[in-house]
């Protein structure tokens, strides 16, 4: 039976490998991971195979980072539920929270790379069974950044901008902290939250609503197009009036361009050509001429002598005729070559309409006589479309009326359901050390039809007594903005879309009762959601599913990150080592104690 077991798990990671094919660039660790689940070699931490995996909801499974801060090459296998970092100060703890957020497509400093180093880099593997950018449900992300500036990112092997990686991840991880790109901040986000946590009631209107959108954007992009504005339509008449107008009475002629740029070479040079047919004209007429005439006159003396002289004489006699010719053919030319000024002016004249028609409407007359029948047509579609855009403006305000009934709704139900809202996540927060604060999900009405209707949500709070309400985003302490989201979670745990979930600076400034409760919530949550959390206090500590242990090695004098998964017992050491400052019997026996009671 295992061996069966065996065999199967076999077959699918040679199959992922295989389906890695094209992501040539992956780590040496991450290979190595995949390597170390085919071998059936043990690991440090937790390998998931095939079977694992599937049964698990969507969470980061390897993340690998290289040369930020004391980190050289640090690879941490994660697992579901509750991931909890603990370790001395200085260890590296944020630093690998400043991974994760980096490559979330957060900011970096080139500061950050490792001393001697000139290229950071970091890894993630996520398991995304239903994500339709996964392969065999494992999406690779990395983030390469050098010195130089060069900053190299990929999903699946595929390169991408930083812009495209923190839009994919923007929906995978959520970062809370010190960070800048938690949905915390998104007002795109507060709403659908709100509509998340409303749930059937609006979710149906919301629907409606987004059709009728969608067409109603649709019917006014058609209306643009087909110069719905009688001002804007106006306009376009005349431009392309004007064009037609100004082509149609240019009255080009095929080859015309080039007939009048040979006729101007001609005028231009006319002088020239002039002075040169005229010596032409007279070394023929008082040289060549009477020189072939005295070459006959002698020839006919002795043509009778011989045979040979009269064939001469013949020819010579046709030169003499061939010459003439072609003195006349040069006076006839002299002729011709005559222009008055009248006539230079109109060549310029005409030359420069027809490259000014060029310049405007095609590179030849050609393409300027194909633009005049365009414009043609153009302006008659232009003076057919007012029945086409009256039924248009009579649907849009159809859907418009439909709209607006849908929009009262949605938004009276958002104003009904924030209060709701307010209340759960307050309680929350007043379990969370934070009694005086006042959340309010904020409903703003607009006069323009948006995506969310013609309301919005905006998370604003009051953090102390007296304090007008502030957005998020102007909290300064990342402690009070983690436990916000927290509590914003904990309400929303069973809804929230985003499967992992990273907390940093959670647990400043509380201890006790509150710890306590910080450890509970991010249990409840740890069920839905990986979680990811950086603790120094041991109520909280004791919660987790999975314990790790961050510390520091020195070798050939250099300091380096390291990362252990506790085992029970040394889990419990490490509670007692936090609680206490030292490893003691009552330490110990207290330690056992918040483990008995994780649920």
């Amino acid at each position: 039976m295992e061996s069966k077991k065996r065999q199967r798990n076999l077959s699918w990671w040679l199959g992922f490998l295989y389906n890695f094919r094209s992501c040539r660039n992956l780590s040496t660790k991450c290979k190595q991971k995949f390597v170390k689940v085919l071998t059936n070699k043990k690991s440090s931490s937790t390998i998931y195979t095939n079977k694992d995996l599937r049964e698990e909801a969507a969470m980061i499974s390897t993340l690998h980072i290289k040369n930020i801060g004391i980190i050289d090459d640090l690879v941490i296998d994660l697992n579901n539920g509750l991931n909890v970092l603990t370790g001395e100060t200085g260890a590296g703890k944020t630093l690998i929270i400043d991974s994760l957020g980096i490559i979330a497509g957060g900011r970096f400093s080139k500061e950050m790379i490792r001393k001697g180093e000139s290229v950071s880099f970091v890894e993630l593997c996520l398991y995304m069974p239903d994500n339709p950018n996964s392969i065999d449900g494992n999406i690779i992300i990395s983030r390469e950044i050098s010195t130089s500036g060069r900053n190299l990112c990929k999903i699946n092997g595929r390169l991408v901008t930083v812009n495209e990686l923190k839009l994919f991840m923007k929906n995978m991880i959520d970062i809370h902290g010190q960070y800048d790109n938690q949905t915390l901040m998104d007002t795109e986000f507060h709403t659908k939250y709100l509509d998340k946590f409303i749930g059937e009631k609006i979710k149906s209107q919301l629907a409606q609503y987004t059709q009728l959108f969608s067409h109603y954007k649709e019917l006014q992009a058609k209306l643009k197009d087909n110069y719905g504005s009688e001002i804007e339509k106006q306009r376009k008449l005349d431009l392309l009036q004007y064009q037609y107008k100004e082509i149609k009475n240019a009255n080009l002629k095929q080859g015309e361009d080039e007939e009048l740029e040979t006729k101007r070479k001609i005028i231009m040079n006319s002088e020239k050509v002039a002075e040169s047919l005229n010596n032409v004209s007279n070394n023929l007429g008082t040289t060549a001429i009477d020189a072939i005439n005295d070459s006959i006159r002698a020839l006919e003396k002795i043509d009778q002598v011989d045979d040979k002289y009269n064939e001469k004489l013949i020819e010579l006699k046709n030169i003499y005729y061939e010459v003439q010719e072609l003195s006349r053919d040069i006076d006839y030319m002299k002729d011709e070559i005559y222009f008055n000024e009248e006539e230079r002016n109109e060549t310029e004249e005409r030359l420069d309409e027809i490259y000014a028609l060029k310049r405007k409407y095609g590179n030849t007359i050609q393409d300027i006589i194909n633009y005049k029948n365009e414009v043609a047509e153009e302006i008659a579609r232009i003076e057919g479309l007012e029945n086409e855009n009256k039924q248009t403006r009579k649907e849009i305000a159809q859907i418009e009326i439909k709209m607006n009934i849908l929009c009262e709704h949605i938004t009276e139900l958002r104003k009904q359901n924030s209060s709701i809202l307010n209340l759960k996540i307050n309680q929350e927060l007043t379990e969370l050390e934070m009694k005086n604060a006042k959340f309010n999900a904020k409903i703003i009405e607009t006069k323009d039809f948006s995506n969310f209707g013609k309301s919005y949500v905006e998370f604003v709070i009051t953090t102390n007594l007296g304090e007008d309400e502030k957005q998020l985003s102007k909290i300064a302490s990342g402690g009070e903005l983690s436990r916000i989201m927290l509590a914003i979670k904990t309400v929303l745990s069973d809804i929230d879309e985003v499967p992992v979930l990273i907390f940093d600076e959670i647990d400043t400034g509380i201890s006790g009762k509150a710890a306590n409760s910080v450890g509970i919530k991010l249990q409840k949550i740890a069920k839905q959601h990986q979680v990811i959390i950086v603790t120094h206090l041991a109520t909280i500590a004791a919660k987790g599913d999975h314990n790790y242990y961050i510390y520091k090695e020195i070798n050939n004098n250099k300091t380096n990150t390291k990362i252990k998964l506790l085992t029970e017992e040394e889990t419990i050491q490490e509670i007692a080592r936090i609680s206490s400052g030292e490893i003691t019997d009552i330490a110990l026996t207290h330690a056992k104690e918040l483990r008995k009671k994780v649920a």
